[in-house]
């Protein structure tokens, strides 16, 4: 399904991490690979824009992190980003070019495009946002499904298999999730996407729509 290719989700030039998706289709098959992109892509990043500031952590001179974040490699952050007060970064996450990485968010094995933000309270695990998406305060990605079952993707053409136990989400360009919402195990949110506040978001959300509830979703105008 074309409209939930890598070409159709992101602009690569907002990102450092655009080789990762040569020769991929669906973004979701760089999940397994993102812990070892970026220890080979942090090793390369040059010394007078980027401390190595521990095991295989890499951050840009120019970015802010708060002296109470926790971030465990391997970590690359971004140039102009900031991670705030209490933020947990476990691990394999690519933090984009002025980012934003709020109190007591959570990221693990992800790629943050530029300008994403993350800010308040947030979970994202196993996911890929694109550039300028932003989740609202207590808005996660659940990457696991209850049932421990591989992820599927639910389209209007059927499940797509993605042979993955675990995927959160991948969020287009653009894409604004409300606060509080849950985004469940494969769900794939084109660009320029809203989703209301407090949705329980499943499968596929077509690109420049408004999700409203499950079964309600307008074009926007």
């Amino acid at each position: 399904m074309k409209e939930l290719t890598v070409t159709e989700l992101f602009d690569l030039d907002e990102t450092i991490a655009g080789e990762i998706f040569e020769g991929i289709t669906y973004p979701w098959e760089v999940l397994p690979k993102i812990g070892e992109f970026i220890v080979n892509l942090g090793n390369t990043l040059p010394e007078d824009e980027y401390e190595k500031a521990g095991e295989n952590i890499w951050i840009a001179r120019s970015a802010k992190v708060a002296s109470t974040a926790c971030i465990n490699g391997p970590t690359i952050i971004g140039k102009d980003a900031e991670i705030r007060h209490c933020a947990f970064i476990r691990g394999n996450a690519l933090v984009g070019e002025g980012a934003v990485v709020g109190n007591s968010t959570e990221l693990k094995n992800v790629i943050l495009f530029n300008k994403v933000q993350v800010p308040h309270y947030n979970y994202v695990g196993d996911s890929i946002l694109g550039y300028k998406s932003h989740m609202g305060a207590g808005s996660i990605t659940s990457n696991v499904k209850s049932d421990k079952t591989l992820a599927t993707v639910n389209t209007p053409e059927g499940k797509m298999e993605t042979g993955l136990k675990k995927f959160g989400a991948m969020l287009g360009d653009y894409v604004e999730v409300g606060c509080g919402s849950v985004l469940n195990p494969g769900t794939v949110v084109g660009r320029n996407t809203n989703i209301y506040p407090l949705s329980m978001v499943r499968g596929y959300v077509g690109a420049g729509s408004i999700y409203k509830k499950q079964g309600e979703v307008v074009e926007k105008q």
